[in-house]
């Protein structure tokens, strides 16, 4: 990088004083003499074997975008007003409507809507959201949407997405803040594993421990003994076949048992959605 010099000495050594990165500093002692906030250089570094492109153009595409995320919008702005404000608001109508071309669209624009809201209120990350998307589009490919509602699609692929990466939510808590019914979510569900054949594995129940733990506010201790007993569950073939949320509330009920803690049954099968029965029958299963 290119270095200027200063005619003036350092204050505190009376040594030489060069500009470099926005800021005045002794070659000598190092004292930084003055601070210039703008940096005028590149804003990446170069290496001779970089090849890629550091110009930037805009927000990088995005699954959930019916169009990717390359079109424009024509803002608002006040500072106009009569015959030009009506003239933008008629542009602003004619090109939404233009954006959205086939009925086929409209529906990834509403499907996608939902999918990033239901990421949202599931607090999922952003990989989920686009694989999600995905999995619309390939289904929507395969005319898996025929007699089947968008809503039902759009919570199912946030599951499939979900259970494909390894994230633990059940189907509870995505019907809870979908807008569509379990019956919606499930005949959706079934077609997308059915004709996508997505690589599915049964849900882990030491996924959903930590969140179990937090939400009955038990300890680490707690935590770590309940996935003990996930784990002696596993050897015992005590998993296959029952609710993992079921399975994991058991384990640290047993767990809080073991140790002391407060937490009751009912609380246990609140948390994870289940009944104190299905809860108090694993119970029984890890005790003998």
């Amino acid at each position: 990088m290119s270095e200027a010099r200063s005619t003036q000495g350092c204050p505190e050594c009376d040594g030489h004083l060069g500009v470099e990165s926005g800021e005045t500093v002794c070659n000598d002692c190092g004292l930084v003499v003055s601070e210039y906030r703008i940096d005028h250089g590149p804003e990446w570094r170069s290496f001779a074997d970089d090849d890629r492109n550091p110009a930037r153009t805009g927000a990088p595409l995005t699954r959930s975008r019916h169009d990717r995320g390359l079109s424009t919008e024509i803002g608002r702005s006040t500072r106009i007003k009569g015959r030009k404000r009506r003239q933008f608001a008629r542009l602003r109508r004619q090109h939404n409507r233009a954006r959205i071309s086939s009925k086929r669209e409209r529906n990834q624009v509403y499907a996608f809507t939902e999918i990033r809201r239901l990421t949202s209120a599931l607090s999922l990350p952003n990989h989920i959201r686009e694989q999600a998307c995905a999995l619309f589009e390939s289904a929507q490919n395969e005319d898996l949407l025929r007699g089947r509602s968008l809503e039902g699609f759009a919570a199912a692929c946030v599951y499939a997405a979900c259970r494909v990466a390894g994230i633990a939510r059940s189907v509870e808590e995505v019907c809870d803040v979908a807008k569509a019914t379990e019956a919606e979510h499930h005949a959706a569900y079934r077609a997308l594993n059915r004709d996508l054949g997505l690589p599915v594995a049964p849900t882990d129940p030491t996924e959903y421990i930590p969140r179990f733990a937090t939400k009955l506010d038990l300890d680490r201790d707690v935590e770590r003994r309940a996935r003990e007993y996930v784990a002696d569950a596993h050897e015992d073939g005590l998993v296959a076949g029952k609710n993992p949320c079921g399975v994991a509330a058991a384990c640290l009920y047993t767990a809080a048992r073991d140790v002391g803690a407060d937490c009751t049954q009912a609380d246990a099968a609140d948390v994870a959605d289940v009944t104190p029965v299905t809860l108090r029958k694993t119970y029984v299963e890890l005790r003998d």
